[in-house]
């Protein structure tokens, strides 16, 4: 039986209690048609003041208005169609042609006056955010189509025409209802009226209940699931939303998350070197790092599902599990009762502010370590408290508590700070993560990738296992981890995920074989074709979106369809003339091309949007050498060395650049000090040991040869 949508008020009938937590929570009215009931912000003709340009919010009746600029930078008034949110901020939906509407980036601060709300405030107010610039309001990162509906309501069905630029989106229901997590419910309703309902039988497709039973071990102070959890549907429900990652195929519940939507592992800068949240990751990707994740706890634990609330205030939400008499004493949390320190939350989530106002929780909880602020820079609960001292006071308090953290040299944090840095020293560790199977996924995923990042030599000992992994976390990173392989071992080893289950993996084991013919030497099918047709279908349901658009170009021009690669990549920056892998991967393909001209032209194009891209101008001193334009190219590779964030490639061919245009001191001189700011990288040491031969300082080349083959053999590839 294929059910349907039936809306939130057949579930109201016979879930009253469920219902009646549900209404009003910020699931119930994350959209709502703008209303005098529903809009909260300041329309009493206020006005707001951001760089130039003034805002007014008035209304006529109970319509309401915003006079603003428009993607011109011409001041347009538009209609208010909707809100979103309510606490602790409002945004208002404004409609533009296409079928779009976006998100005003200027929000309304609903929080208490006492609290420093009722105010409008710009999402932006430190940076000039003006028409033009993709994080303008017009644009496609505040277009509510493509990045706020799939979340904001139920069955959501974005439906966009990439020949006529043009959305039709639909959505069952407004808001955030019953058949958004649970399904459709049309099934379990005719069960109901039947009269033939069961534990077997409920209409739905899978059940969200996984709290379990728990219950403490004789003596021991942290209570045990009575049965393992076998399952992740309820997470990976609540992931699809809650969770830093982008859509793939439509959604089906029940389906891994993994197989409707790609994750964001730990990287920067999503994520600080330990894992703690940095950009806006939301919950899922943090929570899946967590002990209690590992130990079988699931969202339902500690949130009511329909309320939103904590099931619990304060210390007693932990202490569900945690015995009181063991860890809210002093002699765990260390702080003097009352006091703010006593809560589980400011030592083991700490939250950070997103959206100017919104205070998020880090859902790892995991223990303060002010040891790895000190090696990594990663924030510790210890510091974002007592805010007047530094991690050295932290880490010394700890000591002084009696302390003491084990295998500090070899905490995966340290390695993914230092692979951030190019030291391939730090191989060893990594490969240890990515094989460790007592540690998470998305820890084990991220090493894998660094990895290939870092050393992608040294992934083919353990890409087969890696490959066989029921985690599809691992499977999916490791995938990604093949491409540097020669095609045909790629093939011998993908070959089996051409059919994996959840199509993240499809996905990536389909761009890694993109350049494989489709059929077989024998002429029989091999389940290419097949994958491929499924990756050309699911990414072109999302060509609103540039980073898609430049995905399926990379796909088609492996492909050899080098035409269709070329128009995807310009209609992604039509769409985003700031999206610089885009522009940077059109001008590689018109310079395959042979169109050096063009290809140059492309990229002074996008250097005029932004003067401070250092990627744009690393490709433009390329081709400057190529063109036989040293003066030039070293310009141009000099400023894209001054613009990168930890000295690496870049610097490195500047050096080369320097060193060949007979700047020899002025070579040195940069490797030396990118040697100095981020060691242990081969390139750089064996440049340093060719220069410094070549100008007769056999000392100093000694020096570097011993260096290099200490980190060499440290990296395993010596």
């Amino acid at each position: 039986m294929v059910a349907d949508y039936v809306g939130n008020g057949a579930c109201a009938n016979c879930h009253e209690p469920a219902t009646a937590d549900w209404t009003d929570s910020h699931h119930d009215l994350a959209m709502q048609e703008a209303t005098p009931d529903t809009i909260l912000g300041d329309f009493d003709n206020a006005q707001f003041h951001y760089h130039g340009v003034t805002t007014t919010f008035f209304r006529r009746g109970d319509d309401y208005f915003i006079t603003t600029d428009n993607a011109t930078g011409v001041l347009e008034t538009f209609p208010v169609e909707y809100v979103f949110g309510v606490e602790p901020l409002q945004q208002y939906l404004l409609p533009l042609p296409g079928g779009r509407l976006q998100a005003l980036s200027i929000a309304w601060d609903t929080r208490s006056a006492q609290e420093g709300g009722q105010r409008w405030y710009h999402l932006y107010e430190e940076e000039p955010v003006i028409a033009g610039n993709p994080l303008h309001w017009t644009g496609g990162y505040f277009n509510w189509n493509t990045s706020c509906a799939e979340c904001h309501s139920t069955d959501v069905k974005k439906r966009y025409n990439a020949e006529t630029d043009q959305f039709d989106t639909h959505y069952e229901q407004i808001d955030v209802g019953c058949e958004a997590c649970h399904g459709p419910g049309s099934a379990h309703q005719q069960l109901a009226q039947q009269g033939a309902l069961s534990l077997e039988q409920t209409g739905f497709e899978m059940s969200l209940s996984a709290r379990g039973l728990w219950q403490w071990p004789e003596g021991a102070s942290i209570a045990r699931r009575t049965e393992a959890l076998d399952d992740t549907v309820q997470i990976d429900t609540c992931g699809r939303c809650h969770a830093r990652r982008s859509t793939l195929g439509d959604y089906h519940p029940g389906r891994p998350l993994l197989d409707t939507h790609r994750l964001a592992l730990i990287d920067t800068p999503l994520y600080w070197p330990d894992g703690q949240i940095r950009d806006e990751v939301y919950v899922y990707g943090s929570f899946i790092q967590s002990k209690m994740h590992q130990a079988g706890v699931v969202c339902t634990n500690c949130h009511n599902p329909h309320s939103n609330k904590l099931i619990a205030e304060g210390n007693a939400v932990c202490g569900q599990c945690h015995t009181a008499a063991q860890y809210d004493t002093p002699s765990h949390h260390r702080h003097p009762v009352e006091s703010a320190g006593t809560a589980c939350v400011a030592c083991h989530m700490p939250s950070q502010i997103y959206m100017g106002v919104d205070a998020r929780r880090d859902h790892s909880m995991r223990i303060p370590r002010p040891d790895l602020s000190l090696s990594t820079g990663s924030p510790n609960a210890c510091n974002q408290c007592h805010t007047e001292e530094g991690a050295d006071w932290a880490y010394s308090a700890l000591l002084d508590w009696g302390v003491r953290f084990t295998g500090q040299r070899n905490h995966p944090a340290r390695a993914f700070h230092a692979a951030d840095r190019g030291d391939i020293r730090v191989t060893p560790n990594l490969i240890e993560t990515a094989d460790n199977t007592n540690i998470t996924g998305i820890l084990r995923a991220s090493a894998i990738t660094q990895l290939a990042r870092l050393a992608p030599e040294r992934v083919m000992r353990s890409l087969p296992l890696w490959l066989e992994s029921r985690d599809p976390l691992i499977r999916l990173a490791a995938a990604q981890a093949s491409g540097q392989l020669p095609l045909t071992q790629r093939h011998l080893l993908l070959a089996p995920l051409v059919h994996d289950p959840v199509l993240a993996v499809r996905m990536a084991t389909a761009e890694q074989l993109a350049e494989m013919s489709s059929a077989s030497e024998n002429g029989q099918t091999n389940g290419l074709q097949t994958l491929f047709d499924e990756y050309i279908a699911v990414q072109s349901q999302h060509q609103d979106m540039p980073s898609v658009l430049t995905q399926l170009s990379s796909f088609e021009q492996a492909r050899g369809n080098v035409q269709t690669a070329q128009a995807l990549l310009e209609t992604a920056l039509n769409k985003n003339p700031q999206a610089s892998t885009t522009r940077v991967n059109l001008a590689d393909l018109h310079r395959s091309l042979g169109d050096d001209t063009t290809a140059k032209t492309t990229l002074e194009a996008g250097l005029k949007v932004n003067n401070e891209d250092g990627a744009l101008w690393f490709s433009l001193g390329l081709l400057e050498i190529r063109q036989g334009n040293p003066i030039r190219a070293l310009e141009a590779l000099g400023k894209a060395a001054t613009l990168e964030e930890t000295p690496g490639y870049f610097h490195y061919v500047y050096a080369v650049a320097q060193h060949d245009q007979g700047k020899r001191s002025a070579a040195l001189n940069t490797l030396q000090k990118t040697h100095s700011a981020a060691p242990g990288q081969p390139m750089i040491l064996s440049a340093l040991l060719q220069y410094n031969q070549l100008a007769g300082n056999q000392a100093a080349a000694e020096r570097y040869r011993a260096e290099l083959n200490a980190t060499l053999k440290a990296s395993g590839l010596q």
